[in-house]
């Protein structure tokens, strides 16, 4: 799972990328409007964290600028000002969430995590395929109980199958969702993760489907 963090005060960027990395996220960081519009136009993020008040470009209309692009990844909106106005546009602008500063990062992950399991349609924050628990809230997985030992990559492409469950997720969706921007990225890893997750998941949990990718269904 990725997350884009769009925000200019050097402090608290550094505290969500932290944050958000303890919890299982890979981390893209920017610190204007400019940079952010342009990363969230060619790159895949799950959700989006985007303070308004912006340098070179404000986040308002960088917002208006990826929804008429047609991104539709969830936009969380942050504000200093706790200004019921504000708020408003944001919603119009195409914001999915809002929350003021200062807030608690606890909350903050709370709100990624429902808006994460919305888009995918997920009724609450424990996703179950089969005997198999991805736990959102803690990065946790278990089969049958059993608590299971993944790395951080290998949570994230299976929390990607999980949340696109009974769906093909193919190598490159996979690549761009469980990468931040500046890692040497390489699809063939993907095959590696997904031996690995075989060896400590039930037979038959992730599917592949040749030529296309893999896919995620409840094992017989």
């Amino acid at each position: 799972m990725r997350i884009l963090v769009v925000e200019d005060d050097p402090t608290l960027a550094s505290q969500l990328h932290q944050a958000l990395l303890d919890a299982g996220y890979a981390v893209d960081l920017a610190a204007d409007g400019a940079e952010a519009h342009y990363q969230g136009s060619v790159e895949a993020y799950d959700a989006v964290v985007l303070d308004l008040g912006l340098p070179v470009m404000d986040g308002l209309t960088v917002l208006r600028k990826w929804r008429n692009q047609h991104r539709d990844m969830p936009v969380l909106i942050l504000t200093a000002r706790d200004n019921w106005h504000e708020k408003v546009s944001g919603i119009d602008a195409g914001a999915d969430d809002y929350l003021t500063k200062p807030f608690h990062m606890e909350e903050l992950l709370a709100r990624l995590r429902a808006l994460i399991r919305r888009s995918g349609n997920h009724a609450s924050a424990q996703w179950v395929c089969g005997d198999i628990v991805l736990d959102t809230r803690r990065a946790r997985v278990a089969v049958n109980g059993q608590a299971v030992n993944l790395t951080a990559h290998e949570y994230r492409v299976l929390a990607i199958l999980m949340q696109h469950m009974g769906e093909v997720v193919s190598r490159n969706e996979l690549v761009e969702h469980i990468y931040a921007q500046d890692f040497d990225r390489d699809s063939n890893t993907i095959d590696v993760f997904i031996g690995r997750l075989r060896k400590k998941l039930p037979p038959g949990a992730i599917e592949t489907v040749r030529g296309l990718g893999y896919r995620m269904c409840e094992a017989n």
